[in-house]
């Protein structure tokens, strides 16, 4: 379902000298598989689930997701079909701050002009549990509720892959427990291929597998 073939990515650091991030990171996963990428701060964690995600390009190598290879998409193309098939959830929530739970959990719903949004909407409100909170801002709503609506709105377009990008990072220890729990029965009962990047070890062993970035390659 992905694979990931000989990924290279450097960045220029000031004064024009560039550094190599990732070096010839290559996996694959099968539909339903969890993965956890883990590894020290600056191991190149973020920037390999951009490359996946198709928010960056790689200097070499491909993203190959059902099928389609991203790196050769066109903006548009690649847009279209990220909004699509892969699913973010970002540590800081990046809700749409003037929207409601319900609003900012249709969004992806409204992009795609899928049908019956209301009856999906409805559905995941449901399945994260903020029914009685579905009219809130996410100024009005606890870091917990904020990231259960960007589960939701991750997941509420059905798609192939779910990337989360330390995903109980702004949370205390308590609410990320019932965060996460959260996430992996919905993808357990959703059938979705997760890739979760974590610095929690126990956390990470949760996933099917583990891998590990250190110094731009997989260890």
């Amino acid at each position: 379902m992905l694979s990931i073939e000989g990924l290279c990515k450097s960045h220029l650091q000031p004064g024009g000298n560039p550094i190599q991030v990732l070096k010839n990171i290559s996996f694959d996963l099968s539909p339903g598989a969890t993965c956890s990428i883990t590894g020290q701060s600056g191991s190149g964690k973020t920037t390999l689930l951009s490359l996946i995600a198709g928010l960056d390009t790689p200097d070499s190598g491909r993203v190959i997701l059902d099928g389609q290879n991203l790196s050769a998409m066109g903006e548009n193309q690649l847009a279209r079909f990220r909004a699509a098939r892969i699913g973010i959830v970002f540590q800081s929530f990046h809700l749409m701050p003037h929207l409601t739970a319900r609003e900012n959990i249709s969004l992806p719903l409204e992009i795609l002009r899928q049908d019956r949004i209301v009856e999906k909407t409805d559905e995941m409100l449901e399945n994260v549990g903020l029914k009685d909170r579905q009219n809130h801002l996410p100024g009005q709503l606890s870091g917990g509720e904020c990231q259960r609506v960007a589960i939701a709105r991750a997941l509420v377009g059905k798609p192939t892959l779910l990337l989360a990008d330390e995903p109980t990072g702004n949370l205390d220890l308590e609410t990320g427990k019932t965060v996460i729990r959260l996430l992996f029965d919905l993808v357990e009962k959703e059938n979705k291929t997760l890739i979760l990047v974590t610095h929690n070890p126990d956390l990470a062993r949760q996933c099917q597998h583990v891998k590990k970035l250190e110094r731009g390659g997989l260890v």
